[in-house]
Parts: structure tokens; C-alpha cells; sequence
């Protein structure tokens, strides 16, 4: 009995990192349409609609979405920009995140209230499902400010291309389209919003309403500043290859500003490290031996 349950441990969480393995790992099918989607551009589908265990696993989440507590309206806007911020914009997303949120709050208490990892114990089980509720909300953030860097860091080069394509003769929409195609390899996730922009336009979406879109989307204070410069040079008829080469150097000039301003906190947060973990070492190397042969001479004396 006391080797059943380390055995009966050790296949639950074999099957769950194979489970887990399967849901994540690409088909060959997968993996071949998305290398004929490089090469002719085409959209590629996404694989959990195309695996039967992804719909299963997205069903299942969906259902635990539905049982979830209703938020509040507040709540859920929130959650829903931070989704899209994040890079999450289909229609049940939020459904979804729910359904994690709940899985992974019932998945904690069920691994601490029973004997497979320690001796079941509720208190801890409880404040484990409620680290597996919040949990998700958390990592959503942290993935939303992560897109948002990478949009950040990528927008002066956008910007570079945009001024060069409109100073070439190319009219604004078809400029952000050509930025949205050359640079799709290095900033992917500033090109996607890009299209966007080009597939509301094509919707009949107004120019101004589809860059105030943009700036919703992605909550970027740099894409913000680029929307309302660009918005004021379409209404008061300004040219727009010399606002956009002003607003270029401003955006390079405070990406400069922000890597001088990292390498200056630099100095500050190594204090911790050093104090915490170096300073020790180097203390017991170098007064180390002296306290051991200062104990070696003084010990037999004290005797």
C-alpha cells in the first residue's frame, strides 16, 4: 500500500505531460500547411481547429467558462482588452480564459487535498486553488506587457518603411500595407495589427476610426502619440512623409532614452545579488580559513 500511491502519482502525472505533449505538439499535416502558408502567404488555420482533441479541450474549457460566476460588466471589459492586448481576439476567448481559470483552480485543490503529492491537508488546498484563480489573470498580464514591448521596440523601424514607402509615392494605406508584409518576419506582432488596419479599411471602416481601433487594441502609448499625429494631419491636410519622419526621430529618440534609462537602473538592481548571494561566498573564501585556524589556535586554550 505505501508503493501504491508514489506509482499511482507517477502515472497521473505521466499521462498528464503526455496529454499535455499531444494537445501542444503540431501534426505533420500542421507542420506542412504551415510551411506552404511561408511560402505563398496564405493564412494559416489555426491547429486546435483542426485536431479533434484541440476542439475537445477548447469544448471542455468552454463549458467550465459558462459555469464560471458571472463578473461584472467592468470586469469583463477589462479582461476582454487585456485579451486583445495580449493577442487573443476571437469571439470566445473569454469563455476560454474562464475555463482555465476554473480548471486550474479545481486541478490545484484536487492535487493538494489528495495523497499524491503530500498528506492531503484542506487549508493549504484552498489557498492553492486560490493561487490557480488568480494565477492566469497574472500570467495574461505579464504576456499582454511582454506583446506590448515587443510593438513598442518594433514601431521605429514600422516607421522607417512607412516614411520611405510615402516619400516613394505610395498612399497611406498602401504604405502601412507594404510595412505590414516586409517587416512581418522581424516584428510579427506590430505587422498583424497592421493588417488589421488594412482589412477595416477594406470593411468601409473610416481611416481615423481604424487607427483609433489600432491604438484601442494594443494600449501602446507610442502607437497612441502615431494614431492622434496622424488623425490631425488628415484633418488639418499636412504632409504626411514630413510628420511621419519628425515622429520617427521622436520614437527612436525615446527607445534610446528607455535603453540609457534601463542601464542606469542596472547599477541598483545588482545591489541585491551582490549582497545576497556574492558578498557570502566571497566572505567565507577569504575569512574562512582565518576563523578555522583562529578556532584551531584559540579552541585547546579555552580548555
Amino acid at each position: 500500500m505505501t508503493l501504491l500511491l508514489p506509482l499511482l502519482a507517477f502515472a497521473f502525472a505521466s499521462l498528464l505531460v503526455a496529454a499535455a505533449a499531444m494537445a501542444l505538439s503540431p501534426t505533420a499535416e500542421g507542420a506542412l500547411e504551415r510551411r506552404l502558408g511561408e511560402v505563398t502567404g496564405a493564412p494559416m488555420r489555426q491547429p486546435l481547429e483542426d485536431a479533434g482533441y484541440g476542439k475537445t479541450l477548447v469544448s471542455g474549457l468552454k463549458r467550465l467558462g459558462n459555469m464560471a460566476p458571472k463578473a461584472s460588466a467592468a470586469e469583463t471589459s477589462k479582461l476582454r482588452q487585456r485579451l486583445v492586448a495580449a493577442g487573443y481576439r476571437g469571439s470566445e476567448t473569454l469563455l476560454t480564459f474562464f475555463g482555465i481559470r476554473i480548471g486550474v483552480a479545481l486541478g490545484a485543490f484536487v492535487l493538494f487535498s489528495t495523497p499524491l503529492v503530500m498528506q492531503p491537508n484542506l487549508p493549504v488546498a484552498l489557498v492553492a486553488c486560490l493561487l490557480g484563480y488568480v494565477l492566469p489573470g497574472m500570467l495574461l498580464a505579464r504576456m499582454a506587457k511582454r506583446r506590448q514591448h515587443r510593438i513598442r521596440m518594433g514601431l521605429p523601424d514600422g516607421l522607417d518603411l512607412l516614411v520611405v514607402s510615402v516619400e516613394a509615392g505610395l498612399g497611406l494605406d498602401q504604405a502601412i500595407l507594404k510595412v505590414s508584409e516586409e517587416l512581418a518576419f522581424a516584428h510579427p506582432d506590430l505587422c498583424g495589427e497592421l493588417r488589421l488596419i488594412n482589412l477595416e479599411l477594406r470593411a468601409g471602416t473610416a481611416r481615423a476610426e481604424a487607427l483609433h481601433h489600432l491604438a484601442e487594441r494594443t494600449g501602446v502609448d507610442d502607437i497612441s502619440s502615431l494614431v492622434a499625429m496622424l488623425v490631425q494631419t488628415d484633418k488639418f491636410g499636412t504632409s504626411v512623409a514630413q510628420s511621419l519622419r519628425v515622429h520617427s526621430d521622436t520614437v527612436r529618440t525615446k527607445r534610446r532614452q528607455r535603453a540609457e534609462e534601463a542601464a542606469a537602473k542596472t547599477g541598483v538592481k545588482m545591489v541585491f545579488p551582490l549582497v545576497f548571494c556574492i558578498f557570502p561566498a566571497i566572505w567565507v573564501v577569504t575569512i574562512g580559513p582565518a576563523v578555522i585556524k583562529f578556532i584551531e589556535v584559540i579552541g585547546p586554550m579555552t580548555n
